[in-house]
């Protein structure tokens, strides 16, 4: 398969998983491993990295009424609301950004292989089900609602993210729902949150490779613009379908769904498949 057509495949991979509740990391490592990908290529390592910028690009164009306190006819009380959210997302940000660089290369060495992802995933998926079993009231109906001290926890519960396959928005999503706010409330804090915290990890990383001395040629420069575009397009189409299945729904078909897809990739790896 050509670099070209493994971006594009990459691309949706991390359009379609990086704003649910499923480990967009963890399905790049799976597909890599599936699709025969040598995970210590720096070409396939700074792709990993950099095609995130597509998603999160997404979801910037998805929000931009509720992120750009500019934008035409906002009146200062609605500004002032602006930059209050970003205020509590930033602040939920820094846990992830002290602990990723204190972490990032223990993680890179012993956890990004299929194995610890699987179970992450299955471990994740009964957590999921746990909470959606539990009959409590939200008490948290939006962001400006959220107390600062909520905000701060749910950054630090992010952290559990690092370990691939947990599932950043998953991590988030919980976090925000055990801590009180409603299903809506918790995803939408989520989108925003992984804004600078996969923004700060991509640069964070980004320069780490290049430190190193990577170089790309022009098929790869090539490959990363499509994939770039193919995350955007396809996390754009994730985003706007999420938001309205959970108003209606909860997230059980999501642990479901990583329960059953780590305990098919353990079968795998114990057939040697993987």
């Amino acid at each position: 398969m050509t670099e070209l057509l493994l971006a594009i495949v990459l691309g949706i991979v991390e359009g379609l998983t990086e704003f649910l509740p499923v480990s967009s990391t963890g399905h790049l490592i799976l597909a890599n491993s599936f699709l025969g990908i040598d995970e210590n290529d720096p070409f396939w390592k700074a792709f990993d990295i950099i095609v995130q910028g597509g998603a999160i690009l997404s979801v910037v164009v998805y929000f931009w009424k509720r992120l750009f306190p500019f934008s035409p006819g906002i009146d200062r009380e609605r500004q002032q609301v602006i930059w209050m959210r970003w205020a509590k997302t930033i602040l939920a940000f820094l846990p992830a950004a002290v602990l990723g660089v204190l972490f990032d290369d223990y993680i890179e060495k012993y956890l990004l292989f299929p194995v610890p992802v699987s179970v992450a995933l299955i471990l994740g998926g009964f957590l999921l089900l746990a909470l959606e079993s539990r009959k409590s009231k939200s008490r948290i109906e939006s962001i400006e609602e959220m107390p600062w001290s909520t905000a701060f926890f749910i950054g630090l519960i992010q952290c559990l993210a690092m370990i691939p396959g947990t599932s950043r928005s998953a991590a988030t999503i919980i976090g925000g729902m055990l801590l009180g706010t409603n299903r809506y409330t918790a995803a939408e804090f989520s989108f925003f949150l992984a804004i600078p915290t996969i923004m700060g990890a991509s640069v964070f990383k980004t320069y780490k490779l290049l430190k190193s001395g990577l170089v790309l040629n022009t098929e790869q420069w090539t490959a990363l613009g499509v994939g770039f575009l193919v995350a955007f397009i396809s996390a754009w189409l994730v985003i706007s379908v999420f938001m309205r299945f959970i108003q209606h729904n909860n997230f059980s078909p999501f642990g479901w769904y990583r329960i059953g897809l780590g305990t098919v990739v353990l079968a795998l790896v114990w057939m040697g498949r993987m």
